[in-house]
């Protein structure tokens, strides 16, 4: 079987550690536990690997976060992945800091980077990964909180997160959906 692990971010050096890189992160933290590199690929930093039998590719999008539906359209059909084993690891201000909520389809949530997969696949029926990032914002200043580093306080909490949301990528990758969602849609205790 093939999968598709497609972490969402922006590229570049003052994106970096910020919430809305998340998904890089986790994909990272991914492609260092098998001891695996990125490569420079067609609208993506491309890592292949072998997961308990399956044949994975890990993408870090590089047409920027809310032009992700291509980078996702290009990899499925260049690698012949089914949509069924396409996971998106995404940043979710509705979840509090820490909290991974895996669902199997789903509206967009207002998160544009969704939005145009769902626009480019005309399906929102694939699996994604949300990882909370809190709402810790005033008024009007979701932009800068959702493109702001993490803070000493939050650093834990994230890393325990990254850590975690990559057990569930790889449960997802051989346990399945379903089994996943039962295991990781709870309240983490770190």
């Amino acid at each position: 079987m093939k999968y598709l692990i497609v972490g969402l971010g922006n590229i570049g050096d003052a994106y970096k550690n910020t919430r809305h890189n998340i998904g890089f992160d986790v994909v990272d933290c991914i492609a260092k536990r098998w001891s695996v590199e990125y490569e420079a690929g067609k609208l993506a930093d491309v890592a292949e690997s072998t997961y308990r039998g399956r044949q994975v590719t890990l993408i870090k999008p590089t047409t920027l976060m809310n032009r992700s539906g291509r980078a996702v359209a290009h990899w499925m059909q260049q690698k012949k992945v089914s949509l069924d084993n396409v996971l998106v690891i995404v940043d979710d201000l509705a979840l509090d800091l820490g909290v991974l909520r895996l669902r199997g389809k789903g509206s967009d949530g207002g998160h544009n980077g969704i939005a145009n997969i769902n626009a480019i696949l005309n399906t929102p029926r694939y699996a994604r990964l949300r990882f909370g990032i809190g709402s810790n914002f005033s008024r009007g200043r979701q932009v800068d909180f959702v493109l702001g580093k993490w803070d000493k306080q939050e650093e834990e909490d994230v890393s325990f997160g990254i850590e975690r949301a990559a057990d569930a990528t790889e449960s997802f990758i051989f346990r399945g959906l379903a089994n996943t969602m039962n295991v990781f849609n709870t309240k983490p205790s770190s």
